[in-house]
């Protein structure tokens, strides 16, 4: 019996006849595919691609011209009450003169660093077009964060201008230092000519940093992946490919002069928030950005009605609120077409809940992380349905292959490490080559640190090597907790898990050790993480036991405290 190894590739169509193949990845046609060398790695590119952003902008404004592209609801609140709407020929107006303005007054160049701290809005999204323009380098600061974490995200890239809303700014002036010089964010666009300008013509090469996104890392401390122009330019065009395959084997011929509306709920500082953000200006497709503050289901739902939204993307935490929504059924939601989310597995049970409530549309999922642009594999409709506990196949051009300890590769259906490949994966960590070379090989294979197999052409997860807790989509990684709470003066020991929550998905719980004599309470536990930690890190939980369960080797053993506290 011939053994297969644990190795996926991308199937190059396979479902499609050789004509449409012909028609979608010709030579000449928008997804040719070819190997060009990637940082000095072979590798499937998209021959038809803009090379950066900034071409992106250009042309995007070109093609769609009057079409609105930014809509938000009361986007400067109580300051000007009337929502804003922006077209693309007036977006790229705008992302002209404030280049210029970053250029002029604040001395941003290529390569410089323009950190933004703000809650989603029309100026936030110019900032960064405008950043990306320069040749300069966005850093996505948590909005969430604490005002030490803030100081740690700014003290690692050290940024030369931080835009930050009013929010963001009282925290940031009370922890940054002078290197630093804070904006305030909504006065971006004041005072700005009246007339056409010109984009920056500094070259940009498709591997320049483009950003950096915060993302947990093995010190407990959050590391910043570094992606490039190519990696979200290359990740576009792999969901174009696949949404045109799709159309094409569904028998469905889009109407060109026909726009879609997409509902941004993610915040740009994430990889969920900055992608569509920059894929929707590659479509023509209006984005729609929900007033500032807490996410709220109702406006979920109204601004889908009003906007007649075909795709929603969210984390489950929201569908659930979506759809146990007292007036839900009041919604006009005809228009939707998809829903999805990545990175955060599906209960069956709300899975079946989208079906039984929106059952006209199709429901997917991914696997990738920020290293990766969020491509990995993919799945979705009746791949889905029949396999739920999968995270599908490898995605358009990527390789997938699952490794033991001495890195070669498994036979099919062992358990080993999940490593990934493709055009999307990211350049290394900001300021840490050590980090940078243990994630990520010569040959550009990125080790996730998950477990996973292989299965008749399929990937599953099995589970987290880096103990990642997920809460709400919002990735907690518990060393940074347990250093936090280790320095309290009574606790002698801790350890930080994950507790199942049906609609957050996990929860954090800290099993503590008390120092012997100690009154220390729930509470006393929870107000000093709060301290330094964003609220969302501060365990829900807090439980106390005389000692930790430890291998001989020193280990906490994290699976017999979950197997106990979940029990409970």
């Amino acid at each position: 019996m011939t053994i297969k190894p644990a190795r996926l590739t991308w199937e190059t169509g396979a479902a499609l006849s050789p004509e449409q193949r012909e028609m979608l990845m010709g030579p000449g046609s928008k997804f040719e595919i070819v190997t060009e060398d990637v940082l000095g790695v072979p590798s499937q590119v998209f021959k038809q691609r803009h090379h950066s952003i900034r071409d992106l902008i250009a042309s995007s404004a070109q093609r769609f011209d009057s079409r609105p592209l930014l809509v938000a609801k009361d986007a400067k609140g109580a300051r000007d009450a009337i929502d804003t709407n922006y077209s693309y020929a007036e977006v790229c107006r705008l992302v002209c003169h404030v280049a210029s303005r970053l250029a002029t007054e604040y001395g941003i160049g290529a390569g410089d660093r323009v950190a933004i701290a703000a809650a989603n809005s029309p100026e936030y999204a110019i900032a960064f077009w405008a950043t990306a323009s320069l040749g300069a380098i966005y850093v996505g600061l948590n909005g969430w964060w604490s005002g030490d974490e803030l100081q740690y995200g700014v003290a690692l890239t050290t940024p030369i201008l931080i835009l930050a809303d009013s929010a963001r700014a009282a925290r940031l002036h009370e922890t940054v230092g002078q290197d630093s010089q804070v904006v305030p964010l909504d006065s971006i666009l004041d005072g700005l000519p009246t007339g056409p300008s010109e984009l920056p013509t500094h070259p940009i090469a498709e591997d320049d940093p483009l950003l950096v996104l915060f993302t947990s890392g093995t010190t407990g401390r959050p590391k910043g992946a570094v992606l490039s122009h190519r990696n979200f330019l290359h990740f576009s065009q792999a969901v174009g490919l696949a949404g045109a395959a799709g159309a094409v084997l569904a028998g469905l011929t889009p109407d060109p002069t026909v726009q879609f509306a997409s509902l941004i709920v993610s915040p740009f500082f994430h990889l969920s928030g900055i992608i569509p953000l920059i894929n929707s200006i590659d479509g023509g497709v209006k984005v729609v950005l929900p007033p500032s503050g807490r996410w709220d289901e109702q406006t979920h739902l109204t601004l889908t009605a009003e906007h007649r939204v075909q795709t929603w993307s969210g984390v489950p935490t929201q569908y659930w609120r979506i759809l146990q929504h007292p007036d839900f059924a009041s919604y006009d939601l005809s228009s939707l077409r998809s829903a999805g989310s990545g990175g955060a597995n599906f209960a069956p049970e709300l899975v079946r809940l989208l079906h039984e409530k929106l059952p006209n549309i199709s429901i997917g999922n991914g696997y990738g992380m920020t290293e990766t642009t969020g491509m990995g594999s993919i799945t979705g409709g009746p791949m889905f349905l029949a396999f739920p506990d999968s995270v599908g196949k490898a995605s358009a051009t990527s390789e997938i292959e699952i490794r033991g300890f001495d890195n070669e590769v498994l036979p099919e259906k062992e358990i080993g490490e999940i490593f990934i490949r493709n055009a999307s994966v990211f350049i290394g960590y900001w300021d840490n080559p050590a980090a940078t070379g243990a994630a990520l090989s010569a040959d550009r294979w990125y080790r996730t640190g998950d477990f996973g197999r292989v299965e008749d052409g399929m990937l599953y997860l099995e589970s987290r090597m880096r103990d990642l807790i997920i809460r709400g989509g919002e990735n907690i990684y518990p060393p940074e907790i347990e250093n936090r709470l280790i320095e309290h003066p009574d606790v002698a020991d801790v350890a930080v898990i994950g507790i199942p929550h049906l609609v957050l998905g996990e929860e954090v719980m800290a099993v503590v050790v008390r120092r012997e004599g100690s009154a220390l309470s729930v509470d006393d536990v929870q107000q000093w993480a709060r301290l330094t930690l964003g609220a969302y890190k501060v365990p829900s939980y807090v439980v106390f036991r005389h000692d930790l369960p430890y291998t001989q080797t020193g280990k906490v053993m994290k699976h017999q405290l979950e197997q106990e506290y979940h029990s409970r």
